[in-house]
């Protein structure tokens, strides 16, 4: 080992011994979800004839109908639509809101959405078929001084004709805090009790599985994610759900395809096995990723960089923010990240324009399946503070192996000095 490797040996020792209550709480979470996962499948009698497939228009799939029906259970809600013909979470969102807005009425939501959907509603950009070119308007509540939505804010911005009030769980590219379970149910019940006929939409990409409940389980109305994260277990080739009152899913399904087919079509197409069987592993798969996630918070804070969240703090969802503050320390980071994943590791990412984001994107990820952010990955926008987003992991061991090659890198590289206190012998 070179002397930069033996350092970060000593400080990835210490991230292990700082985090090991944090990750028994993890492991607890993954097998509470896993016996309720099974619950489900079993309540649902999951078989094998529901891996079989359908083509053409779909009609009278029942794996497909099984898998609404699991998921509907899964995330508290009464309805809910699986497809693999979803090709984002931004996709799934941009058709729950859609479904369920019409022109005239006015949409809230809590803090700045994540790139993609601010042009998706016309805050920025001026893409052909946002929210705004049908008359749909949104005001965006800021938020609290310590991150987080205000109820009070939120209300002073609700008119008469707004329809729906919208979370992001997440923190996305932003350094706040992400949105928990119970912070949800307070926002929730206090909405509602102001406003009874607000539909409460709930992004919940990045938290699936994170905690023990979703965001149906304590009063969202319409929620929406991304089987390339969570829910599909690093299995799912592609896809996104949208799960909540069978009214408001109804409506999105008819978006989704065609007023009058909703949810009875959609052909399968050899997908179902994979949906099933990444579900079934979701639990275990983020339980490896929130792992990874608070051992890269622990070293990355060892070697002087702050990091969001704390790894002290419990989670909510999958995403580590690092702030390097430095572009070219950004730029290494990620690319040295490539270079420790299983696929494309000879590719360097470059900072780029990329659709639906204002700012030039890096992206570090050589996944099995493209863009998954269930497998590891670091990106984000080339702004200041520079600011990159860790996030997934199929297994916590490529996490800390790929993590540990990017800070050997930047010290090598003269990119990263590490605290005074690490110059010595490391105890």
């Amino acid at each position: 080992m070179t002397p930069e490797e033996q350092l970060i040996e000593k400080l990835s020792e210490r991230a292990e011994k700082k985090t090991r209550e944090q990750r028994e709480h993890v492991e607890a979470v993954a097998e509470r979800n896993q016996q309720r996962l099974l619950n489900i499948f079993h309540e649902e009698k999951v078989s094998a004839y529901h891996f079989q497939s359908s083509t053409g228009y779909g009609y009278d799939d029942i794996g497909r109908e099984t898998l609404d029906q699991v998921y509907a259970k899964i995330f508290g809600t009464e309805k809910a639509i699986v497809r693999h013909q979803f090709i984002s979470g931004t996709h799934a969102i941009t058709t729950a809101l859609f479904g369920n807005l019409r022109p005239g009425d006015h949409l809230v939501y809590a803090g700045m959405p994540y790139d993609t959907l601010q042009t998706v509603i016309g805050i920025s950009g001026n893409e052909p078929g946002s929210l705004s070119e049908y008359d749909i308007s949104c005001t965006v509540a800021p938020l609290a001084d310590d991150g987080y939505p205000s109820v009070e804010v939120l209300l002073t911005h609700v008119k008469p004709e707004t329809k729906i009030v919208a979370f992001q769980r997440s923190k996305g590219y932003a350094m706040r805090p992400s949105i928990s379970i119970e912070t949800l149910r307070t926002l929730i019940h206090d909405i509602k009790k102001a406003r009874p006929d607000l539909i409460v939409f709930v992004d919940n990409c990045y938290g699936e599985f994170v905690e023990e409940l979703e965001p149906g389980h304590v009063g969202a109305d319409l929620l929406a994610g991304s089987l390339i994260k969570n829910p599909g277990g690093g299995i799912a080739k592609s896809g996104g759900y949208i799960a909540g009152n069978a009214t408001l899913v109804d409506r999105a399904a008819s978006r989704f395809a065609a007023p009058g087919i909703g949810l009875e079509g959609g052909a399968t197409s050899d997908m179902l096995l994979d949906m099933f069987q990444g579900l079934f592993l979701a639990p275990h798969t983020v339980s490896q990723a929130v792992a990874g996630a608070l051992y890269t918070s622990a070293i990355c804070e060892e070697c002087g960089l702050n990091t969001l969240p704390h790894y002290k703090e419990t989670r909510t969802d999958l995403i580590q923010a690092v702030v390097l503050e430095d572009r070219e320390r950004m730029i290494r980071f990620c690319q040295a990240i490539q270079e420790a994943s299983p696929v494309d590791s000879n590719v360097s990412p470059y900072p780029s324009s990329m659709p639906g984001y204002e700012d030039e994107v890096i992206m570090a990820g050589g996944t099995f399946i493209q863009g998954s952010s269930i497998e590891f990955s670091a990106d984000g926008p080339m702004r200041e503070p520079y600011i990159t987003y860790v996030q997934g992991g199929l297994t916590t061991s490529h996490v800390k192996i790929a993590v540990k090659h990017a800070l050997v890198t930047l010290i090598k590289e003269g990119l990263l000095r590490l605290p005074a206190s690490h110059h010595g012998k490391i105890n």
